[in-house]
């Protein structure tokens, strides 16, 4: 679908990610005219795959989906991509590597955990708990500026007053609990019940997956929680992640959105303090009625010009935390790789290196004076043994996220430190796949900065910006500037470092695209 540049669109959608599209949809689905324009000549974002060698297609950055919001999907038009439930393998230094599904904890051979009946109480306690705040999520956060005789400030209030009757609900023995560790750190948390071993690695690395923080820093918890706001069940979609994207896409298609690809927006025109449409890197004009970014969130205030921020909002969000940690490396490998202890089944699951609670503490470390881990946590998963179709001559793609590695290396990011960090990673692995690095053909090495590179994601955070308690919910991206709107009429984000924040799930984009529609900028 094109259109004359001489006509205006309802919205214009600056970013074909996840959230983009889904905002774009969501207004298309009501009628409006959307267009969305991505720089790259793909879209997906980070949820996108890439023939990383001959005859092998891989996820490029994520390849896991976690929190895949049902409502949301349904409000889409989107049937859900079709997936698999993965067990998560936390592996140890002696072969007794641990099964984690759901609720369920064994050891990979069969016997039974001693932690199990713990495991899955502390499981139904922290589901039960982010089932309350996940009520969020689908929800602008709330605002009372408009007193308690607005209507609309009632109704936020009426939200927050059904919030506490399911605290209220829960009986006081979990109300206390939920208020006790709802800003406490991981670590305490799972010490207090678990043997710092395997398991209590899992429950740690997954507290801090993608953050600039190990589980002893504070607010880890609600991080553990917001994994489980869905169920935190991990899914491996077949296609790969790139799959998920299309889906997103198709739904917008389908809706009547024109997408563009390959030429990004290079400003967003003002007029009168609002948002008029953009001007795109070829100079060419696409006029609007509003704008929506899902890109950062600093950069979404550059693009309009920081003229039009009051001193302090500059300032916030000039300081907004999104110090990448993740670097991701994909392996081609010639064969299947043997992980001693593990049978087929186990292989093709979510693998974890990450040994104790202790080791993510220490793995997170150097990362703060700009080194790179030794003994990294590394979420790794072979994509290719649940999904042949990946890759051709017996060849497979084990993908890999590598946790901490800096945004900004000491020294740099030379040649020599990529193989360094490409060499850190193989050792990992082959302590648990001897021989693994015989199998290596080709390799890809995409730290933090190749990641803002590729995506324009602020410091190569796979949020956009830190999931920190000072970073959610009224706090997101900034103080003041929480609910979408983004300081100009008819300007909005809709990315990442939006409420609810990270995870592909769209929903982000959804709820901007909503709150701009209940905003009556298009009415």
């Amino acid at each position: 679908m094109s259109k004359p540049s001489d006509l205006t669109y309802d919205a214009v959608v600056i970013g074909a990610g996840h959230n983009g599209l889904a905002a774009a949809t969501t207004l298309a689905r009501q009628g409006k005219s959307v267009c969305v324009i991505e720089s790259r000549d793909g879209i997906g974002g980070m949820a996108r795959n890439a023939a990383i060698a001959p005859g092998v297609v891989a996820p490029k950055m994520a390849h896991l989906l976690y929190n895949l919001n049902p409502k949301t999907l349904k409000e889409l038009g989107i049937t859900a991509p079709k997936s698999v439930s993965l067990p998560t393998v936390s592996l140890a230094d002696d072969g007794r590597h641990v099964v984690i599904q759901g609720d369920l904890v064994s050891y990979a051979d069969g016997s039974a955990h001693p932690e199990a009946a713990t495991f899955a109480a502390l499981h139904k306690r922290l589901t039960k708990f982010a089932a309350l705040l996940g009520q969020m999520s689908l929800k602008t956060p709330p605002s009372l500026a408009g007193g308690l005789m607005d209507m609309a400030t009632l109704q936020e209030l009426a939200g927050l007053a059904k919030l506490g009757i399911g605290l209220k609900r829960m009986g006081k023995k979990d109300m206390r609990e939920f208020l006790r560790i709802l800003l406490s750190n991981a670590y305490d948390l799972i010490l207090d019940d678990f043997a710092d071993a395997p398991l209590a690695g899992m429950l740690a690395a997954d507290a801090v997956r993608g953050a600039y923080a190990g589980p002893r820093s504070p607010g880890t918890v609600f991080s553990m929680m917001y994994r489980l706001g869905n169920g935190g069940d991990v899914r491996l979609p077949m296609g790969g992640m790139g799959a998920v994207a299309d889906t997103f896409a198709n739904a917008a298609k389908l809706a009547g959105c024109d997408i563009r690809t390959g030429c990004g927006v290079a400003q967003v025109i003002v007029e009168n303090d609002t948002a008029r449409g953009v001007i795109l890197a070829d100079g060419s004009v696409i006029n609007a009625r509003s704008v929506l970014s899902s890109i950062g969130a600093f950069q979404t205030m550059q693009m309009a010009g920081v003229q039009h921020y009051d001193t302090e909002a500059v300032r916030r969000l000039r300081n907004l935390r999104n110090k990448g940690t993740v670097a991701k490396v994909n392996l081609v490998l010639s064969g299947a790789p043997d992980f001693v202890g593990l049978d087929a089944k186990l292989t093709a699951g979510r693998l974890l290196i990450a040994t104790s609670a202790t080791y993510v503490e220490r793995a997170f470390n150097p990362v703060k004076y700009g080194d790179m881990s030794n003994a990294p946590v590394i979420e790794a998963v072979i994509p290719s043994l649940s999904d042949p179709s990946l890759c051709s001559d017996g060849q497979h793609i084990l993908s890999a996220n590598v946790q901490y590695v800096p945004y900004a290396l000491a020294g740099g990011w030379t040649p020599a430190a990529r193989q360094k960090l490409l060499k850190l990673t193989l050792d990992r692995l082959e302590v648990y796949a001897p021989g693994l690095g015989r199998l290596v053909t080709h390799s890809e090495v995409l730290t933090p900065l190749d990641i803002e590179t590729q995506t324009g994601a602020p410091g190569g955070h796979w949020h956009h910006a830190e999931m920190g308690i000072d970073q959610i919910l009224t706090l997101r991206p900034v103080n003041g500037m929480a609910r979408y709107g983004f300081g100009i009429a008819g300007y909005y984000l809709c990315g990442a470092s939006a409420h609810p924040g990270g995870d592909v799930m769209g929903t982000a984009g959804r709820n901007a695209a909503r709150q701009l529609l209940k905003d009556g900028v298009l009415a």
